[in-house]
């Protein structure tokens, strides 16, 4: 991947994030002006997003399942234990403070089940929706991390075994998981596609600015909405109810279509933007670094900060104030989660080495028995 355009995804992906973080702090309870409400859109960014990288890594550096595996697990589990631990601990001592913002945010019952099955990625299966707790982002990672299961099982497995566990793993899903799975697999298209990356410059501005003309009248005009009332009259009100984060799913399609554009004309041109980011390129980097941690912690940390200052909605000192705090407490759990790389992936080495090892004895003994 071209430095200019891999710069360019990590800007993106960063400012997705803050586009969540604002989403999400967007309270009548912390401030009486309404913010732009775009938080589920920068969602499916990061589906497209996390397609194509995946698609480049798998090509370029994780080429056999053990490494794969490998940086998956070190990925996930350096930052979602650390949010799920954060999110109870910010709910239990935010909701001692005050209910002021917790009133049918967070959810305390069944605590072990909801941590189970947080920590495992089962809480968006079939009609089954669990908020972890008062942490509402967390439920995009339900999908992502079973995209990466089939995305390795598709790459690293073959023949009829393939067909087999993909069809088990599609029967555990359900299908709210599978409906978003298409914008993901539009980032793996993207990488791989010859016809995407011989487009000329003419074209690839022509992708590049008409996708972003897109997406503003998209938003302008309410499609999401519009496309989701139609929907809900087709199928009815219980059915609509159930498919919970994949309600949008027709305009997510949409929108995704016009992110693989934006993502497809760019990638033509970004030689021509390479001074500028090149410029800026180790902040860019360095924010960049934060954006798992951010995405996955910032919604409890808004309620416990909230509730901790209890400031006036009336100006924007009180969510600059509660925004500031949620910076600090990003950067400082950044340092041992992002920042130590390192550590998590030697970790997973050793979880993996184990897996294989069980795995080799228990064919030895299938064996021995037959």
């Amino acid at each position: 991947m071209k430095k200019e355009f891999s710069l360019y995804l990590d800007l993106v992906r960063f400012l997705a994030a803050v586009v969540v973080l604002v989403n999400h702090a967007n309270h009548r309870g912390i401030i009486t002006e309404v913010l732009p409400q775009y938080g589920h859109s920068a969602v499916m960014v990061f589906f497209l997003l996390s397609g194509y990288v995946i698609a480049y890594v798998t090509s370029e550096k994780e080429r056999v399942p053990r490494d794969y595996a490998v940086s998956r697990l070190a990925r996930i589990y350096s930052v979602a234990p650390v949010a799920l631990i954060v999110t109870l601990l910010a709910d239990t001592f935010g909701q001692m403070i005050g209910m002021r913002f917790y009133e049918g945010v967070a959810t305390n019952d069944f605590v072990p089940l909801r941590f189970f099955t947080s920590l495992f990625f089962l809480n968006e299966i079939w009609t089954v929706s669990i908020t972890s707790f008062s942490n509402v982002p967390y439920w995009s990672l339900n999908y992502e991390v079973w995209y990466y299961v089939m995305f390795g099982v598709f790459m690293f497995m073959q023949g009829r075994a393939r067909v087999i566990v993909l069809v088990m793993i599609c029967l555990l899903l359900g299908p709210k998981v599978l409906l978003l799975a298409p914008i993901w697999w539009m980032g793996v298209y993207l990488y791989h596609s010859r016809f995407w990356a011989g487009i000329g410059v003419s074209v690839g501005w022509i992708a590049f600015v008409g996708s972003l003309v897109a997406i503003v009248l998209f938003h302008q005009y309410g499609v999401e909405k519009t496309l989701k009332v139609w929907l809900e009259s087709q199928i009815g009100e219980q059915p609509y109810h159930l498919l919970a984060y994949s309600r949008s799913f027709i305009s997510d399609w949409l929108l995704g279509a016009l992110v693989f554009l934006n993502f497809a004309g760019f990638r033509a041109i970004a030689h021509q933007f390479g001074a500028v980011l090149t410029a800026f390129a180790r902040p860019i980097r360095y924010l960049a670094g934060y954006t798992f941690v951010l995405y996955l912690t910032h919604q409890p940390l808004i309620w416990f900060f909230a509730t901790l200052i209890d400031g006036s909605p009336d100006t924007s000192l009180y969510l600059w104030q509660v925004l500031a705090c949620v910076i600090v407490t990003v950067w400082l759990l950044g340092q041992v989660t992002e920042r130590r790389k390192g550590f998590y992936r030697g970790l997973s080495e050793r979880i993996v080495d184990v897996a294989e090892s069980l795995w080799v004895r228990a064919r030895l003994l299938a064996g021995g028995k037959a």
